[in-house]
């Protein structure tokens, strides 16, 4: 049985911003590509949720979160088997200090 992939807000809103950083700085076609591609990637985790390495920056967490990577972006994500369902919670630059991953996620 597939999961559904849900996004938290908090999530689209960093997609979003992703989007709208690539629109500015290249092109439209540039931003849509970058966030297509990211979203397209968590696709594969409504069949296989398991397939990301845990993140360690966020183990002391209660949830496992795990992360794919999709060019210069990590997608955090955990396996909500209560709602039955693998919930993106962020999108993260990973050019940016790693330390940033543990922020508030509201």
């Amino acid at each position: 049985m597939d999961l559904e992939v849900f996004w938290t807000h908090f999530a689209k809103r960093e997609l979003r911003q992703i989007f709208d950083y690539h629109k500015e700085k290249a092109s439209l076609t540039i931003a849509r590509k970058v966030a297509n591609g990211i979203y397209r990637t968590t696709l594969r985790l409504a069949k296989k949720p398991e397939i990301g390495q845990k993140e360690e920056l966020l183990a002391d967490r209660p949830e496992d979160f795990r992360y794919l990577i999709h060019t210069n972006y990590k997608i955090i994500y955990w396996i909500n088997t209560k709602s039955k369902r693998v919930e993106i919670i962020d999108v993260f630059d990973t050019r940016q200090n790693p330390i940033k991953i543990q922020r508030n996620k509201r």
